[in-house]
């Protein structure tokens, strides 16, 4: 019989020290070995009870969250996962923490009683997941691009190719790691389903922003889908497509939760390959569970290119097992190699973009 997984609880709030283990002891396979009030405390407990995984509240007095995560990094590289108030103060640690090398996040939500199955169902999840995960260290691009200053897309500029990804944990550290790689003229267009809480993704939108030589930003219903963008869906919206005459056009949805999700990535694969069939890459990254898996197999069946990272490369390598296994990748890529792919495809693309440009504006006039 396997050996229940061992967590350490750090939060400075007595509550949360009652509740966490509570929520964590309805499951089996998984036993709190200790609880600390800080940072410190928290140091001293790794050393005495061993964890496996570390929950780890950031806002504490005396050794803050991000202090003991730097330490733990240094000392005792364990999987760590944030509980986070839902702020924008918390957001933005919270992806501090995320690039420093935490595992995932789970979101304090204002009303933690009325929501309590929810925190203990998503919290069980990703300790495990932990627990099981792979160490990735992802580094900085050898050659990451000045963003500033960043010139405004050619508002004119139609997209070779639409790039749709599907990540979930460990989806912060790779999208930081390859979308600083592709260069400004990119000549395709990016979707992004990341599994993350409304107010999250609004604040991710800007650190990609500020550190990439594209232009990111969060989705709003009828941004145009343009060469050299990447549009993050929100957190708590589904994020579709649209091929319209005057351009091609992202489009937000409330539509119920899919595969528990909401953004799900199965619902913009599936968009994709439904308006733009062979023009469609979906690419799936790390992650827990299957979502994406089934509407990967959709843009495969209209032509489209498919992609999946490597299992080497990923945190969590659910979500692209599950494509894999079905048959629906057309190619596994490794992480490093992921930005020169997709690169590579959509300049390819763009010269035969423009060969039917010219034919067409050869016959412009003709009788």
């Amino acid at each position: 019989m396997t050996p229940p997984v061992r967590v350490l609880v750090v939060d400075d709030s007595a509550l949360m020290r009652k509740l966490i283990p509570q929520i964590l002891q309805t499951d089996s396979s998984i036993q709190v070995v200790g609880t600390a009030m800080d940072g410190n405390f928290g140091l001293k407990k790794i050393e005495e009870m061993k964890p496996q995984v570390i929950t780890l509240d950031l806002d504490m007095p005396g050794m803050s969250g991000l202090d003991m995560l730097k330490e733990i990094m240094l000392r005792h590289p364990l999987p760590v996962i944030v509980v986070s108030s839902h702020s924008t103060q918390g957001a933005s640690v919270t992806l501090q923490a995320l690039s420093m090398g935490a595992f995932d996040f789970v979101a304090k939500p204002s009303d933690v009683s009325a929501n309590m199955p929810e925190i203990a169902r998503e919290l069980i999840a990703k300790i495990k997941a932990a627990a099981h995960s792979r160490r990735v260290t992802v580094s900085a691009p050898l050659e990451s691009p000045n963003p500033s200053p960043k010139p405004k897309p050619d508002t004119q500029t139609r997209a070779t190719r639409i790039v749709a990804i599907g990540v979930s944990t460990g989806g912060p550290q790779a999208l930081q790691y390859i979308l600083p790689q592709l260069p400004k003229n990119f000549p395709g267009t990016i979707l992004i389903v990341q599994h993350m809480p409304e107010g999250f993704t609004e604040m991710f939108s800007r650190r990609l922003e500020e550190i990439c030589a594209i232009t990111v930003k969060e989705a709003q219903s009828g941004d145009l889908l343009l060469a050299g963008r990447a549009l993050i869906c929100p957190g708590n919206r589904h994020l579709k497509v649209k091929r319209l005459t005057l351009g091609d056009v992202a489009v937000l949805s409330d539509e119920p939760r899919v595969n528990g999700h909401r953004p799900s990535v199965d619902v913009l694969f599936k968009s994709v390959a439904e308006e733009f069939g062979e023009k469609g890459i979906a690419v799936i990254m790390t992650g827990m569970g299957e979502d994406g898996a089934h509407g990967l197999g959709l843009v495969k069946a209209a032509g489209g290119m498919t992609l999946a990272q490597s299992e080497e490369s990923c945190v969590v390598y659910g979500m692209p097992k599950a494509a894999i296994e079905r048959g629906y990748a057309v190619r596994v890529i490794a992480l490093d190699a992921l930005a020169n792919t997709l690169q590579a495809q959509c300049m390819q693309d763009r010269k035969s973009t423009r060969a039917e440009d010219g034919g067409r504006a050869a016959g412009v006039g003709k009788i």
